[in-house]
Parts: C-alpha cells; structure tokens; sequence
C-alpha cells in the first residue's frame, strides 16, 4: 500500500500485534498504549479489501491528547481475519492544518473504496473530506471537501453509509463561533466553540461528487450544555434511516427519515441510557436486526458517574434491536472496569464475528488514550 512508512512510530510500531487475551468467543486482539511519543490513539474504521485483508485506519496523535493536538491518520491491517495485526504507517500527515482525525472507511457500491476524515484547521473551521481508491488503497484521490460552508462541522469515526438507492449520507454535529478563536501554547482555545450542537445531514448521489445538505436540521429540545453531538445512521431493512446522537441529559436521542435522508423526524429519547458519550450502531448482516455498542448507564450493569458531562464512559455495552430501535432487552458486558473509559467504537462484521475497535483509557488521566481492537463472535454476544 502506497503510505508514507516511518521507521519509528513510538513504542506501539515495535511490537508484534498478536492476540493479547483470548476467551471463547471473546478475543482481545490489539492494544496500543498510550505514550509519551504518542499520548492518544483513537478514532478509527475498518474496511475489508478483495484479498481478504482486513484495514483499519485510526488517529495517531503525537503533541498531546486533545481534540486540538497535533495528529496523523494510520493504517494496520490483518491478514488473519483480525487475529494479529501489522505494524503502523502514516496515511495522511496534518499539513498545514491542526491535524486530521476521525476516519470513516467505506465500501462503495460501485467497488471503489472511500475514506473520510475531518481536517480541523482551527476553531472556526473543522470539515470532513473525502478520497477515493480503484486500486484497493494502493493509490488514493485527491482529497474533497464534503461541505462547502464555513464552520466547525464534526463528522465521527466510522459513521458514513451508502443506501441501496445508492446515496452516500454523512452525519454532522455543528457548533456555532461563541467568540473569536484564542491560540494556546498548547493549542486551540476551545472554548470559542458553543458545545450545544445542532445535527445535520448530508448527502451525495454521484458518488461524492457534489453534495447537499438535507432539508431537515435540529436542535435538542430540553435545557442542555452539549445539545446533539457526534450523530450516527443506519439504513433499516426496510429501506428506513435511523440516526441518533449523543447527549448530556442521560440518553441517545434518536431520528428517522423515510426519504432517503432528506427529512428526519424531532429528536426522541431512547432506551439508551448513557453519558455524553457517543453510541456506535449496525445492522447485522443480511438480518434487520441492529447492534449498538455504547456505555450503558441503565443500571443493568455497574457504572460510574463523571465529574463533568463527559465523564463516567464505562462499562462497554453490546445490545440488540429487533424492532428497528425502539426497544433493547438484549444486552451484553464488554468492558466492565469502573476505572476505564471506552467510546468511538468502529464496528466491522467478519464471518459470523465482529470487530470492535475503540478508545480504552482511564477515567482519571488519557481517558482517550489507548486503541484496543476487540474479536467477538456473533454466538457469544447472543448467549445469555
């Protein structure tokens, strides 16, 4: 593959990634610690390429661990269906910007292979782009800008679909300027940004060529410090869209469109009781039954509470749908440690498996520090 090899990518490009721990049905395949040289790895998305090969693109950050520090994308990738892993190489250097961050990988319906990612360049200005590959990654496009208009548009990892009408949806939270934006020593100042943000969708059906913002937009409707943040969709198996977004007031709120993405129902509460902490969500293959993986605050399992709004991500939660998302019985701890944090989870189905990949620090310290990709079977997430 065409990237840019770096000899020394800190302590994490020197080992071997080999399963680390292996139950049944439960393996952790990959973790990547936080580091001096590299204090956050996280944000990433899976894509599987016509060898069989499996990719996975994540955010390696290397001047600190905020949203603002300065980071690369890079690709590893697994030969044996997500049992060990390849050493990192950078794909996509920040540039003149902040950095770039948040990959979503997508396979298009006509074969090719997309990657989004936001290029951040300041406060006043974070957009997603996108570039495309006919040769299986080996070469890629220049990259596009998905949304024309100046603002802060962020566009989460692994949240960009293709419905069976062929149209490409891209979900973004946008947060308007409260004040001009102030420069740190360590970065940007990011309280120029108002946190109450509101959710947009865009869309393309020529492939990315052009784009349009759907008619529809909303804010939450409830007193809220964070608003609607860090959304996601889904296409139902009726041809139906379902998206979500994360909240502060202790539940994914939810929205649906019957128009292929160009109107979407007021925000609705759902039974996913969480912190300000983003949910991933996918449909199990060739079934209508949904997957979420987020942290569950219901009660069913131990969980902590944060001193701020995005605190208390943990413990690590798998649940099923079996009626389009309005209601989940069926759940399944992932992660359990009271002291941990886990969120921005990519999900990636392989055989009758699934692979998980996510940030996984501590509440206390790099919360978004380490990268870990998890292998579950379908059977074990199922069992009781």
């Amino acid at each position: 593959m065409s990237h840019l090899t770096y000899p020394a990518l800190g302590l994490a490009a020197s080992l071997l990634f080999a399963p680390l721990r292996a139950e049944s049905g439960n393996q952790l395949a990959l973790d990547i610690s936080s580091s001096p040289e590299h204090p956050r790895n996280s944000e990433g998305s899976f894509a599987t390429l016509r060898s069989g090969r499996i990719a996975f693109y994540y955010t390696q950050f290397y001047g600190g661990a905020s949203d603002y520090s300065s980071a690369r994308i890079v690709e590893v990738h697994s030969d044996d269906q997500g049992r060990t892993w390849s050493q990192p190489v950078a794909f996509a250097e920040k540039g003149d910007s902040v950095n770039v961050m948040s990959v979503s990988l997508l396979r298009l319906a006509s074969g090719k292979l997309a990657i989004f990612y936001v290029v951040k360049n300041s406060g006043l200005d974070c957009r997603p782009y996108l570039r495309v590959s006919a040769d299986e990654g080996e070469s890629w496009s220049a990259p596009r800008r998905v949304i024309a208009a100046p603002g802060y548009f962020v566009l989460n990892n692994d949240r960009v679909i293709q419905t069976r009408s062929g149209r490409i949806l891209v979900p973004v939270a946008f947060n308007r300027l409260l004040r001009p934006v102030e420069y740190r020593p360590d970065g940007v100042d990011s309280r120029s940004n108002d946190l109450r943000g509101i959710i947009l969708w865009y869309y393309s059906d020529d492939e990315g060529a052009s784009w349009r913002e759907a008619t529809t937009w909303w804010a939450l409707p409830v007193p809220s410090a964070a608003g609607l943040q860090e959304p996601g969709l889904v296409e139902l198996a009726d041809g139906s869209l379902y998206s979500w977004a994360r909240t502060d007031v202790g539940e994914q709120f939810s929205f649906r469109s019957r128009d292929d993405g160009d109107t979407w129902t007021p925000p609705e509460a759902t039974e996913l009781k969480s912190p300000c902490s983003p949910a991933s969500i996918k449909r199990l293959p060739h079934s209508a039954v949904l997957l979420a993986i987020y942290n569950d605050h219901s009660g069913r399992f131990p969980f902590t509470v944060g001193k701020n709004a995005y605190g208390g991500r943990t413990p690590l939660v798998a649940a099923f749908s079996h009626d389009n998302g309005r209601t989940w019985p069926q759940r399944k701890l992932l992660e359990g440690d009271l002291e941990g944090a886990f969120a921005y989870i990519a999900i990636h189905f392989v055989g009758d498996s699934v692979l998980l990949g996510y940030s996984a620090g501590k509440a206390r310290g790099a919360h978004l520090g380490s990268l870990r990709i998890r292998k579950v079977s379908l059977s074990w997430l199922e069992a009781p």
